[in-house]
């Protein structure tokens, strides 16, 4: 499977795990369209307090995931656009494996890379990973640690995979407006209600 069938096989399974069930949410949201600091974000989610009050909406939180198909990916310089009070790098159990064994997380390669190319980007990130749906219990340790160890290849259909939170983000604050984030999720070509 090349990068760019993972990176779609990676977003639909994020989109039918995560964001099919009463969610709104946008693919490719730009941020400062039309400036020379323009940003995109591959996937925001707007999950608000409630939605019978005004105070509700402008409570509500944004979340943002990078689709990451390889190591490459991550450090190419396009993306790592974490905007909202939860951010995530969406990407195999493989990929992960390989960046914790090669120390790659926890030296704190990916956060120095972020402020170094995207200074505006928050550095509370966390991973969400692929799993097998055989493994039907996510809290089943053992099942993911033997995941970890050993990958299963990733290819296949969006029902043979589930997403894994596998390194949570600590939520923060957000620099940019609620409806400044919102206008911009309904400019995108790809803005979603599931309802």
């Amino acid at each position: 499977m090349n990068r760019k069938q993972t990176t779609k096989l990676l977003t639909d399974i994020l989109i039918n795990d995560r964001l099919s069930d009463r969610k709104y949410y946008a693919k490719e949201v730009s941020i400062d369209y039309g400036t020379d600091k323009v940003k995109r974000v591959d996937v925001m989610e707007f999950v608000p307090k409630g939605v019978l009050h005004t105070s509700d909406i402008e409570k509500g939180h944004f979340v943002c995931y990078e689709i990451k198909s390889c190591k490459e990916d991550i450090f190419s310089g396009n993306g790592l656009n974490f905007l909202g009070e939860e951010n995530y790098i969406v990407t195999t159990m493989e990929i992960y494996s390989k960046l914790c064994k090669e120390g790659i997380i926890a030296d704190g390669t990916i956060t120095e890379f972020i402020k170094e190319h995207n200074p505006e980007s928050s550095i509370n990130y966390g991973f969400l990973v692929t799993v097998p749906s055989k493994i039907t219990d996510l809290r089943n340790k053992t099942a993911i640690i033997e995941e970890f160890e050993n990958p299963t290849k990733f290819e296949g259909n969006v029902g043979d995979w589930r997403l894994y939170k596998i390194t949570p983000c600590i939520p923060t604050g957000r620099d940019i407006s609620t409806i400044e984030l919102l206008f911009c999720m309904l400019r995108s070509k790809h803005s979603y209600t599931n309802r």
